[in-house]
């Protein structure tokens, strides 16, 4: 049932209340179990924070390529709970039809797998979410030696407080 308010606003009442979880508030709840900050998480997964921050803020929308990035690195989380809600948070093992329990099985690899096909968002590449390409995970850095400059020495330390006053220290040489 839908009821106007006095701003003028539609609002539901009724057996359907309850608001429906979002994808932004289950990827919420696994940076949670996982005790991680929005940015340790961004970083373990390898999502951009930016990308993290918008999704929360509710400026964007999770892609797939998050869904991925989540299950590659934490692959005890269910895709399934995570894209639409449904069954639980973890697939510790999944059942077969005859009812055994089989955690490291084609099947269990295959269901995960499904999931995840091309065939599931046909027609959606990387290039249809910006068309950049992606970006290395890992920056080398190159250490720069400076051979031909001296050795730098300590000449004066400083200590200042703060009632104005302050100590010179200088080394003994």
């Amino acid at each position: 049932m839908q009821i106007e308010a006095k701003n003028g606003k539609t609002v539901s009442q009724g057996s359907h209340c309850h608001k429906k979880e979002l994808m932004k508030d289950r990827i919420k709840k696994i940076m949670e179990s996982q005790h991680m900050s929005q940015k340790v998480f961004a970083q373990f997964t390898g999502i951009s924070e930016g990308s993290l921050s918008g999704v929360f803020n509710g400026r964007t929308r999770p892609t797939i390529q998050m869904v991925e990035s989540i299950h590659s690195h934490l692959p005890n989380i269910s895709v399934e709970w995570m894209l639409f809600g449904t069954g639980p948070m973890y697939t510790d093992s999944l059942s077969v039809a005859s009812g055994e329990q089989s955690p490291g099985t084609d099947a269990h690899q295959e269901g995960q797998q499904s999931l995840l096909s091309p065939s599931l968002f046909e027609g959606q590449s990387g290039d249809a979410y910006g068309g950049v390409a992606a970006t290395p995970n890992r920056i080398d850095k190159t250490i720069t030696k400076y051979i031909d400059k001296p050795e730098r020495r300590i000449t004066e330390i400083r200590i200042f407080y703060d009632d104005q006053t302050w100590e010179t220290f200088t080394p003994k040489s």
